[in-house]
């Protein structure tokens, strides 16, 4: 590269910048940038590595998989004997306060591996009395015994005091492995096997509701899982379909492009008033519905009376919900129609900035598929930090505790060694009492300091993620900057662009990219470490905190919003100039604060622009799925599978669409953003003469309000 001749441009803010004259595009002679940073990054990433190595040491996922009994044995563990024991059994679920505590593994009664659960009523004195007659009543409700215990003749408050049998089964269905009691509503009340009340071991009457109260919420959550085995049971049946829908919207989002590089003006108005007319039909449509069934008794339910249900189709029923739809719709064609007669003028300067970003992309085609490259790498940091974590939250021994009988046991809850346990003092104390499994921990420094290493594994993934996100718009800033800067276009612009400008990145600023990373990802930890203190104090009673905690939470999402935007355009300054993140970042703050209302143009008109064509592509292919899905194509009504809920392959496609569409014209925005900069550092470096030329089109500098680019007299 020729050598530099400093000469000083006018600034409004700081001290005058220094151009290079003969500055036609991204420096190529560069130094590594951030040297410390970069070593700490990698420093960092062998440590990541050592801590997953660590978990995976000392963790055991099977502690999260498969249920764990009184005795520190995994249910259906192969190899064990237990491997045809699958299900967690209760002996007294009565004692179990909540869903929490069993799932959590601390209910305070005997937990037995079982391969199915009882599907009856009984009690151990029940069983005594008919066994006499009857063997299969013991062969039956041994099942649910100790291992090895064979005495169905045995005293029932010795069988009880020593808890070799459970004192009464009750009928049960398994959920999360484990052994509920089968609740069944039936004209709104609550039964177990069409019963509302049954007889503890004592001859006492219970009440079904006793049984609610102790796995307060399964119902719940038993209904939760019926409806996800449902939208499992979907998935299964529609996925290949699924799978057509998100190659349609790829397709479509690619030769949207494509059309933009040839009619973007034409394609960007039209995507405006589509977007008006399909807002406005869908008015229409709920106006219609509504006046329809309004005049139905029936529809005029309110959906809060109705509660949540997993069908949809009930809430269409409702003339509510088409209200409701009809008020949202309306209130989205006002503030589309009046952005666009306020912004009107803005909205043709984003459009000839989204021509001209069209025609990069169009000499640039490869970087289109960059955004494959970056899910693979997003897809490998998420996939290490959720094994990591969860090696991490199985790291440890089994812990047993004193379970005594008696409530006034000095060693209730005392931490026992079960191979120990019956020649210690303790039975002689408490008689009955046993050492039972708790859960899994340990005294070591490194259980010790578990939830710190967790918190270190989830400050690593976020900074992974954003120095991900920011090699990407590095690489592709790089690669639009090198189209812009070229005098003749495609003639300058040098070969393979995208892949240059990604190892550039990589050799030279791998430690400015890291630094921006870091200091987004430690925003974005302090926030998550909010939102967790907000959600533990939703039922705390001090207004102050609540507030100050609400406070500190909008202050760090307007930060991290605030160093997402200046990191964007920091990472662009880097790719043009190979400066260091500091100066690359003041350098990109100076310049758009020049520029500040060219930047309020561009950031939010484009960015409208830009999210009206996602939700185009979305919504096509969305509406596309709803006909198929319900069977509207008469065409092909014999392919579509049968489903539970069709709105759950409709919501995977439109989501899927939305994402598809969203990273095809993320690198539209970051192709807009660097012209726009580079354009800003045009009007600054030259005049139009035949000396310093404009690098920007005649159209672009025509429809900013700089005049035709005829050569100016240079100045002496």
């Amino acid at each position: 590269m020729a050598r530099k001749t400093e000469i000083p441009s006018s600034s409004y803010y700081g001290e005058p910048r220094k151009f290079d004259p003969t500055f036609r595009g991204p420096v190529h002679n560069r130094s590594c940038t951030d040297v410390l940073c970069c070593v700490a990054f990698v420093i960092v990433i062998l440590g990541y590595i050592a801590l997953g190595t660590v978990a995976w040491i000392h963790g055991d996922p099977r502690k999260v998989v498969y249920p764990t009994d009184s005795y520190g044995q995994f249910c259906g563990q192969k190899g064990t004997n237990n491997a045809k024991k699958a299900i967690l059994f209760y002996f007294n679920i009565l004692k179990c306060a909540s869903p929490s505590v069993l799932i959590n593994l601390q209910c305070p009664t005997t937990q037995l591996c079982v391969p199915k659960c009882p599907d009856r009523f009984a009690t151990y004195s029940e069983m005594q009395y008919h066994h006499r007659s009857n063997k299969s009543y013991w062969e039956y409700y041994r099942q649910f015994c100790k291992p090895g215990f064979d005495n169905p003749n045995k005293a029932v408050s010795q069988v009880l005091r020593d808890e070799d049998c459970p004192s009464m089964i009750v009928p049960s269905r398994p959920f999360l492995q484990r052994c509920f009691p089968d609740f069944i509503t039936r004209n709104g009340t609550l039964t177990v096997a069409n019963r509302t009340a049954f007889k503890d071991v004592l001859g006492e009457t219970r009440s079904v509701t006793e049984l609610r109260d102790a796995a307060n919420g399964i119902t719940s959550l038993l209904d939760a899982k019926e409806v996800g085995m449902k939208i499992f049971e979907d998935y299964a049946s529609s996925w290949y379909w699924i799978l057509i829908g998100l190659l349609v919207a790829m397709v479509v989002s690619l030769i949207f492009i494509l059309l933009l590089r040839f009619t973007a003006g034409f394609l960007l108005w039209f995507i405006i008033f589509a977007v008006i007319a399909l807002v406005a039909y869908g008015i229409w449509h709920c106006y219609e519905e509504f006046v329809a069934l309004k005049e139905k008794p029936s529809a005029d339910v309110t959906i809060s009376d109705i509660g949540f249900q997993t069908d949809f189709h009930v809430y269409l029923q409702l003339s509510q919900t088409w209200l409701v739809f009809m008020i949202s719709l309306s209130v989205t064609e006002a503030v589309i129609i009046l952005m666009l007669i306020f912004l009107r003028n803005r909205v043709r300067i984003a459009i000839a900035l989204l021509k001209e970003g069209s025609k990069a992309i169009g000499y640039i085609m490869s970087t289109l598929f960059y955004p494959i490259v970056t899910f693979l790498l997003l897809a490998v940091s998420i996939s290490y930090w959720a094994v990591t974590a969860v090696f991490l939250a199985s790291s440890g021994d089994a812990i047993y505790k004193v379970m005594p009988s008696q409530p006034n046991c000095m060693y209730a809850n005392l931490t026992c060694n079960p191979e120990t346990f019956n020649k210690s003092n303790i039975t002689k104390v408490c008689p009955g009492s046993q050492c039972m499994f708790a859960f899994y921990g340990g005294e070591s420094p490194y259980h010790r300091y578990i939830f710190i290493l967790q918190l270190c594994n989830l400050l690593v993934f976020l900074w992974l993620v954003n120095f991900t996100i920011a090699l990407g718009q590095c690489t592709l800033a790089g690669a639009f900057a090198s189209y812009y800067w070229a005098l003749k276009k495609p003639a300058d612009i040098p070969p393979c662009p995208l892949f240059s400008s990604f190892s550039r990145a990589i050799r030279y600023h791998t430690g400015s990219l890291a630094f921006g990373s870091l200091i987004l990802a430690v925003v974005q930890l302090i926030r998550i470490v909010l939102e967790y203190l907000d959600h533990k104090l939703k039922g705390a009673q001090n207004t102050f905190a609540r507030f100050l905690l609400c406070c500190l939470k909008c202050c760090f999402w307007c930060l991290e919003r605030v160093i997402k935007f200046m990191n964007r355009n920091a990472y662009i300054m880097i790719a043009i100039y190979g400066k260091n993140f500091c100066t690359s970042a003041r350098e990109a703050f100076f310049l758009l604060m020049r520029n500040v209302v060219r930047v309020a143009v561009l950031d939010k008109v484009t960015d409208f622009l830009l999210f009206l064509g996602k939700v185009l592509i979305a919504g096509s292919v969305g509406a596309l799925a709803f006909l198929f899905f319900t069977h509207k194509i008469p065409v092909i009504q014999e392919e579509v599978p049968s489903l539970n809920y069709y709105w759950v392959p409709l919501l995977t496609v439109t989501l899927g669409s939305y994402l598809i569409a969203h990273g095809f014209f993320s690198v539209y925005a970051m192709c807009v953003d660097t012209l726009f900069l580079c354009f800003c550092e045009d009007l600054e470096r030259n005049d139009g003469t035949p000396g310093k030329p404009f690098l920007m089109s005649p159209g672009l500098h025509r429809i900013l309000g700089k005049g035709d680019q005829s050569p100016k007299k240079s100045k002496g």
